[in-house]
């Protein structure tokens, strides 16, 4: 499997909502902390729209990428046909072999014949571009629904971006959502998290920790995921949660990254 850096994992540098900091970090930022790290994969996605940029930055970091030795890879939020289009349209430029998009709540609303028959067209597109999409189990898709879409589409363009804790938020624990998913994974987000009580008893918390510090089981999951190619990306993010201001949690995203791709690679190795 290829280790590579989701553009998540550096939420607080680039700005996320009302957070936004004086100096956000770039794509070409990002490309650095890829090559810093020894990384062969760098995977943008929504919080970090590469259709914001021009032509002739798309080309400049295609050659940037290349010079690394970095795999590109990109992502949208939406199943929009224009928006995807785009992106399809910037994938070519970058070489890029894997769009990822999410499937949120309003997705979900949507009967899965309705939506497959929306999508198939994308899908025909992304084959002639020599790109797959890869759709993310995101908080409020559940997993049989998406195995449900998968099948009835059955498009050789189509697999999952499977998220090994996403799919928390939609009623499922990480063992369930793995073992439905897995067989039609083409592209891996690992990120781990605790579940802590609240001091007054009031319920408890899910937030992010660094890999291999939490409660995710990381070799479980990879032994999942034998069947999968050798050179499948594996795309690390974490929830480093804000609670002490925005420059706090700017300062922690390097150090948590660091002991991240530390402990990926014991796992992966």
């Amino acid at each position: 499997m290829e280790l590579g850096l989701g553009s998540y994992a550096f939420r607080w540098n680039i700005g996320i909502k009302d957070q936004q900091p004086a100096q956000p970090m770039t794509a070409f930022d990002l490309l650095d902390q890829v090559a810093k790290r020894g990384l062969k994969v760098m995977q943008y996605a929504d919080n970090l729209p590469l259709d914001r940029l021009s032509a002739a930055d798309h080309d400049r970091l295609a050659a940037e990428a290349a010079g690394r030795g970095i795999a590109l890879e990109l992502g949208t939020q939406c199943f929009d046909a224009d928006e995807v289009s785009r992106y399809l349209q910037i994938g070519q430029r970058l070489d890029a072999k894997i769009l990822r998009v999410a499937l949120d709540a309003e997705d979900a609303e949507m009967p899965v014949h309705v939506l497959a028959e929306q999508l198939r067209p994308l899908l025909d597109r992304a084959q002639d571009a020599g790109i797959r999409i890869a759709i993310e189990n995101h908080f409020n898709y559940p997993s049989p629904r998406m195995v449900t879409l998968l099948d009835t589409l059955n498009h050789p363009a189509l697999g999952v971006c499977l998220d090994v804790a996403n799919s928390i938020c939609a009623g499922e624990w990480p063992e369930e959502t793995v073992r439905m998913l897995a067989p039609y994974a083409i592209n891996l987000h690992l990120k781990d998290y605790v579940i802590t009580p609240d001091p007054y008893g009031v319920g408890f918390r899910i937030h992010g920790v660094p890999l291999g510090q939490g409660r995710a089981p990381i070799r479980w999951i990879l032994d999942q995921l034998s069947h999968c190619p050798p050179d499948m990306s594996v795309i690390l993010e974490h929830w480093l949660p804000m609670t002490d201001g925005l420059d706090d949690a700017r300062a922690k995203e390097e150090p948590w990254l660091d002991q991240t791709v530390a402990a990926a690679r014991t796992f992966i190795s």
